[in-house]
């Protein structure tokens, strides 16, 4: 690729630009693309589906119970639904997910108190999708059951109060849900402040230049030289009274580290001293791949919007499976209550064919409205069957008291982390907050220990930031990401180590260091 053509592509996102470069690694025959732009991960729970589509069998047994036509079935009746089931389970014992389904309704009964009868038909009917999903906002049964999985992988396995969740289509969509609610209702407005915690997934950098929100942006940047945390002068930025909202992916993407138990407690302490206002919005999908991890949400409940998607963590980015939280005693709620007569008269028409009184309509609530432009409230909601995986996996976790898929699924990445740095021929980074499930490899900086500093400026002043993963897929057919395009350092590298079999990250840190070498011959010409 060209000089000038690499100035008009570093102008995309990072994920446009990924294509560009699949298309420049595949046009190299001779050589298979290893492709670790995107972070889809290369497993998935097996367990979990295993008993879904048990249960989905079960459940259309159940319909035929009603309606026995050739290729029909009837909705399924709840008496005696629980006892059936058991004895599905028995009849069945020794085919794959009926053991841990079994465990799933001893758990649900024992543990969560739940009624057996109700319990199970609700997920029957639920697998079945013969219904819209009632309540919109999260089925009883499944809601329960992922506040409960929050608590033990979000909170530290405390109960810091309830939190009202809403089932989504993935994190994105919880994001676009969160931000189009935030405007609608008039806590954020076009031109305020907003922090975001650099570097950051691609779409927060994006989204507050769209023309629906014109934010400002402010950074609080991690600091490269403190294994990526923010120092305290950075949180300090949100004491700023024109700062509404701060922003930020914990642990981080692309530097997959998360915030210090310290640092956590310090954004606390702002909210309960100076900024009961802020308003605080964490995407924690990586979470799960920190031991010990603590979401902001837990720290400052009542500030914080929670967003965590099962994509990841369970290999189900088909599916599609997020969840948005908010505590039931939220400043969100207090702010609508608050805002002047005239905007609170034009919500409350807004709402209006919703809820009787929309004043006493919560902010999550009114996102649940949002998301289908008000008018089609009636058919709000992530499809039930979806709810119900969203449930097993969540059943799978809370059952696992040993915690043995979640050392399994940090094993996986931590393996492909250290086989990286090795290839590369560089220190691997040790640090107890690292989700490994990407790492950023800063060039110049690698460039300047490896070799000279006159070589990574060198680098720096005589190439695009772009040019590294450029070179990469033309000569390598390799696929990484830019790091710059996160707000990352630029010529930075975003590597995922969640999404190519193990052996790949010996050859994509082999062509990382040849690559470099490549350059640093052309120096030395010059």
């Amino acid at each position: 690729m060209k000089i000038s053509e690499e100035k008009r592509y570093k102008k995309l996102s990072p994920f446009e630009l990924k294509n560009k470069l699949i298309s420049m690694s595949q046009s190299n025959h001779e050589r298979m693309m290893l492709n670790a732009g995107r972070g889809n991960p290369n497993w998935v729970a097996t367990v979990p589906r295993q008993a879904y589509f048990q249960l989905g069998l079960f459940a259309v047994e159940e319909a035929k119970r009603i309606i026995d036509l050739p290729g029909f079935g009837g909705s399924p009746d709840k008496k005696g639904v629980a006892k059936r089931f058991d004895s599905f389970l028995k009849n069945h014992a020794s085919l794959p997910g009926i053991a841990f389904l079994t465990k799933a309704v001893k758990y649900a009964e024992k543990e969560l108190k739940f009624n057996a009868e109700d319990f199970v038909f609700e997920m029957v009917d639920a697998i079945l999708g013969d219904h819209y999903p009632t309540p919109d906002r999260m089925l009883t049964y499944p809601e329960k059951i992922v506040h409960k999985y929050l608590e033990q992988e979000m909170f530290g396995n405390k109960n810091i109060g309830k939190f009202d969740l809403f089932a989504t289509e993935g994190g994105t969509a919880a994001m676009d849900y969160i931000f189009n609610t935030l405007m609608e209702n008039k806590l954020l407005h076009k031109g305020d402040k907003i922090a975001l915690g650099t570097p950051i997934f691609t779409p927060y950098l994006e989204i507050p230049h769209l023309n629906d929100y014109e934010f400002v942006e402010l950074e609080v940047k991690q600091d490269e030289n403190s294994d990526w945390q923010y120092a305290d002068s950075e949180i300090e930025k949100l004491k700023d009274p024109k700062v509404k909202a701060f922003f930020l992916v914990n642990p981080s993407n692309p530097t997959s580290v998360s915030m210090a138990p310290e640092s956590l407690e310090k954004i606390a302490k702002l909210i309960r001293t100076k900024r009961k206002d802020l308003i605080l919005l964490t995407d924690d999908v990586y979470g799960t791949f920190v031991n010990g991890f603590k979401s902001l949400a837990a720290a400052a409940p009542l500030n914080t919007i929670l967003v965590y998607s099962y994509s990841k963590y369970f290999g189900s980015t088909g599916w599609r499976l997020g969840v948005i939280a908010m505590h039931e005693n939220n400043v969100f709620d207090k702010k609508i209550a608050a805002l002047p007569e005239k905007t609170k008269k034009e919500l409350y028409k807004r709402y209006s064919t919703v809820i009787l009184d929309p004043n006493k309509m919560k902010l999550i609530d009114r996102m649940v409205a949002d998301s289908r432009s008000v008018a089609l409230h009636h058919t709000a909601g992530l499809s039930t069957p979806q709810q119900v995986q969203m449930s097993l996996f969540s059943l799978y976790c809370l059952i696992d008291k040993k915690g043995e898929y979640k050392k399994t699924a940090q094993q996986i990445v931590g393996k492909r982390f250290k086989t990286l740095y090795k290839a590369v021929g560089m220190p691997c980074p040790e640090n107890k907050y690292d989700a490994h499930y990407y790492t950023t490899i800063n060039i110049p900086s690698l460039a300047r220990t490896r070799y000279s500093k006159d070589f990574a400026n060198y680098l720096v002043k005589r190439f695009e930031p772009i040019d590294f993963v450029v070179r990469l897929a033309e000569k390598k057919s390799v696929v990484l990401m830019d790091g710059g395009g996160f707000d990352a350092p630029n010529m930075s590298i975003r590597v995922s180590l969640a999404n190519l079999p193990d052996q790949a990250y010996a050859k994509i840190g082999k062509a990382i260091s040849e690559l470099l070498e490549d350059y640093h011959k052309q120096w030395r010409k010059t």
